[in-house]
């Protein structure tokens, strides 16, 4: 079965999350996803508020842009917010907006070899080892956490491009694929990540989740055309209308083979709130029928 959620995107102010957490937690909303994009918000900081506010919903963060992070602090926060919130948390990593890592002075020469690394690293801190590595980017001395996840805690990684996509089937838990992807996106992802997960001989389950740009009301269509433009990757898939427009496009993605899809709204939404309220009491009841 799918699963169904929405992003609070960091365009609205941090003191918005309370009520648009609170909003999807009341109407039942399966997920909410957060980004930590460069210059707006923190990721891991938004998703512990979000979490504690809360009482049922999942927060996934999608993404954390690893030039930006010691792989032993992302591992920190991670086991610390698996530790409090268990079962609640859905993390994905990736290389960021690479003219952002460059205006921070982040920017790695290979952005593959870092987010290898990194995946690596990560996955094996939360998994409770003892990790030494002395990679090109990542380098660790028989570091492990004190208090690493009692459980599984899956890594995620955004991936677009073909060698990002069969590495995260590689390397990762699941992958994330950006707004703009449509089914037939879909499917090219899945092969990517089966080959490389094949190459790999890894047999786990490996979702994908898929965020879908969508708009209801009288001008949506002409905000998620204005959106879309701006989008770099996907195949310019969006959808704009009622609940039962919304649904369907989200089905079409499930059959391409979404495990999670999740409802991106414009940045100009105006009520966030009443967004995710749709999502969860009027698209998803579409979606299961």
């Amino acid at each position: 079965m799918t699963t169904l959620g929405a992003v609070f995107r960091p365009q609205n102010a941090p003191e918005r999350l309370r009520s648009v957490a609170l909003a999807a937690d009341s109407a039942g909303l399966e997920q909410l996803w957060l980004w930590e994009d460069c210059f707006l918000e923190s990721g891991i900081a938004s998703a512990a508020a979000a979490l504690a506010w809360t009482e049922r919903l999942h927060v996934g963060v999608g993404l954390l842009p690893v030039p930006l992070r010691n792989v032993a602090l992302t591992a920190m926060e991670s086991a610390t917010l698996h530790r409090l919130f268990p079962g609640r948390v859905t993390l994905a990593v990736g290389h960021g907006v690479q003219d952002w890592m460059e205006q921070v002075g982040a920017r790695a020469e290979s952005p593959l070899t870092l987010l290898r690394e990194h995946l690596g690293a990560l996955r094996g801190l939360l998994g409770g080892e003892s990790v030494t590595v002395d990679g090109r980017y990542v380098r660790l001395d028989g570091v492990a956490l004190d208090y690493p996840p009692h459980g599984p805690a899956p890594v995620l990684s955004g991936a677009t491009g073909p060698r990002t996509l069969r590495l995260s089937g590689e390397a990762s838990d699941g992958t994330v694929l950006v707004a703009g992807t449509g089914p037939d996106g879909v499917r090219r992802a899945r092969t990517l990540v089966d080959e490389g997960r094949a190459a790999a001989a890894r047999t786990d389950h490996h979702p994908l989740v898929v965020y879908l740009l969508a708009a209801t009301g009288p001008d949506a269509a002409e905000r998620v055309r204005a959106e879309l433009a701006t989008k770099k990757g996907g195949d310019g898939f969006g959808v704009a209308g009622d609940a039962a427009a919304v649904a369907e496009a989200v089905r079409r993605l499930a059959e391409a083979g979404a495990d999670s899809v999740i409802l991106e709204p414009t940045p100009d939404e105006p009520d966030t709130e009443a967004f995710v309220r749709f999502t969860a009491e009027e698209v998803r009841p579409l979606v299961l029928s």
